[in-house]
């Protein structure tokens, strides 16, 4: 397969979350390997110039809620705008999705992100909470050692080693899909995406 695409994301993405299961079916159509590469935005926002929610403007913050509205509606998705648990600290979920990629394949690992951005955006659920954690992983027909090894150092290093590729692939925001060294950043970015994929 010579179509891969790197997926670098916050598991708390609310943009994330309304591109996820298009994107999943359009990479799944293009028959393209995806990289499942969640990464400390934190991190890559410091590196790049980025502010995390609390400290955006005001109005930078009204008007991403007008934004998500739009996009929910015309998705037609299901979407609390301002959930019970967010902001959310991510790292430990996002731990938890490299372990599943790591010990049952990127499929496993995207299946568990969707059901970890359900959980933050329809569902208002802890992704903080180890046990809401396992409660996904249950739910997910995955196998409830995973929360333990994804405690793992070599996780924390595959964290660690995603953050740093995609600062030096250039990603700045979440999502980003990158093939063949271009980014396609946010999920209103999916049909240059797509459009790429068809060409390849």
């Amino acid at each position: 397969m010579n179509k891969t695409i790197d997926y670098y994301f916050a598991p708390q993405s609310p943009w994330a979350y309304l591109g996820h299961a298009r994107f999943a079916a359009m990479a799944a159509k293009a028959q393209a390997r995806v990289r499942v590469l969640p990464a400390d935005f934190g991190r890559i926002f410091a590196a790049t110039g980025g502010l995390p929610l609390p400290k955006r403007a005001p109005e930078r913050r009204a008007y991403r809620l007008i934004e998500l509205a739009r996009f929910r509606d015309w998705l037609q998705l299901p979407m609390n705008l301002e959930p019970r648990y967010f902001p959310v600290a991510a790292d430990d979920a996002a731990r938890l999705i490299i372990a599943v990629d790591s010990q049952d394949g990127s499929a496993a690992a995207m299946r568990l992100s969707a059901a970890v951005y359900d959980a933050v955006w329809v569902q208002q659920r802890n992704i903080a909470d180890a046990q809401t954690l396992a409660e996904l992983l249950q739910e997910c027909a995955l196998p409830p050692e995973r929360l333990l090894q994804s405690r793992d150092s070599s996780v924390q290093r595959q964290f660690d080693a995603n953050t740093e590729a995609a600062i030096a692939a250039g990603v700045f925001g979440t999502p980003s899909y990158c093939l063949k060294g271009e980014i396609f950043w946010g999920q209103d970015r999916l049909d240059f995406l797509e459009r790429k994929l068809e060409k390849q």
